[in-house]
């Protein structure tokens, strides 16, 4: 399951793990488009990333030559093309991949599937021969299918590891606390929501009962909350009318990738005893190191757990049955 953890304190996203890395080359697969640029920006900006390799189909040396002549210790290089993946990846310690289509009006994260799934399932399988070790940060859409492509694939060449596959949907937790800061009069900042599930519609259940500070809502209000950060990110698309992408999404995505958080927002983890993937809170060094759990639940949530299983379920069977009719 997508597994997700906690907002960490003030600072948190700048401290460092015990891990032995002191500074990694990360890839950005996606790198000249509306995500990829900022967050390659954001990354470059970053004194753990000794090497910034940026690839995509086009515009990638100029982004590179760009973001070079930033003063930062990160070297940046450019890869444009499939002829220039492989070396993109070679040594990578992380791998983000905002690479794909973002969704327009009037269409749903299963709407970008066709197209996104071959885009991410190339992107790993050249993960799978080059980097089999780094840690995979996934955001292209559909979430909820584009994960179990990228296991599966991982799985074919027998380089999967769960706990180094993950899914940056931080902006869900993000939102909900956002969203019952305004309600309550509260700073953001101080707010968190654990927020479990997936990354689609009912698939996203913030854990109000478990909010930092403590709040309550009335029934019909909590409800009204609850859908309202379960399609937050259609009330943008609509509003936007699909020019652009998220603005904030840079922003959290540059914290996920940060190679020695000691803690993450969100990620991904197999959950075998309900055999779908789940977003629960997790802490992670080098990987997960440990999936906290959902926690005690309260009635409300727990029927939207069992209603959000199904949905799960199909998202990713419909990855791996993409990976399986591969060639």
């Amino acid at each position: 399951m997508f597994s997700r953890i906690a907002r960490p304190a003030v600072g948190a996203a700048r401290s460092l793990s015990t891990s032995s890395q002191n500074h990694a080359k990360v890839a950005v697969l996606g790198a000249s488009g509306g995500i990829g640029q900022p967050l390659s920006l954001l990354l470059k900006n970053s004194p753990l990333v000794s090497h910034l390799a940026l690839y995509d189909i086009a515009h990638t040396p100029g982004v590179a030559a760009d973001l070079s002549h930033i003063e930062t210790r990160a070297n940046v290089t450019g890869f444009i093309g499939p002829d220039q993946l492989d070396s993109a990846l070679k040594g990578c310690e992380v791998v983000v991949i905002p690479a794909g289509v973002p969704r327009k009006p009037g269409m749903t994260r299963d709407d970008l599937f066709n197209t996104n799934a071959t885009i991410v399932a190339t992107l790993a399988d050249a993960c799978a021969r080059n980097c089999p070790e780094a840690m995979i940060c996934i955001i292209a859409n559909p979430v909820n299918s584009t994960i179990p492509i990228t296991s599966e694939v991982l799985k074919k060449y027998g380089v999967y590891n769960p706990n180094r596959v993950f899914g940056v949907t931080t902006l869900d937790i993000v939102r909900a606390n956002t969203f019952v800061a305004d309600l309550k009069g509260l700073d953001p900042a101080r707010v968190n929501v654990p927020v479990v599930g997936g990354h689609a519609g009912k698939t996203i259940i913030p854990l109000i009962s478990q909010c930092t500070p403590k709040v309550e809502f009335p029934q019909d209000q909590l409800t009204a909350l609850t859908e309202r950060i379960q399609e937050a990110g259609t009330e943008v698309v609509k509003a936007k009318a699909g020019a652009g992408r998220w603005q904030f999404m840079q922003v959290h995505a540059a914290q996920f990738c940060h190679p020695l958080h000691g803690i993450l927002r969100i990620c991904a983890v197999r959950r075998d005893r309900m055999q779908v993937f789940f977003n629960t809170p997790s802490a992670r060094g080098n990987g997960i190191e440990k999936n906290l759990g959902l926690g005690k639940l309260s009635a409300f949530e727990e029927k939207l757990v069992a209603e959000a299983i199904g949905e799960l379920k199909a998202s990713i069977k419909k990855g791996e049955d993409f990976v399986q009719k591969m060639k």
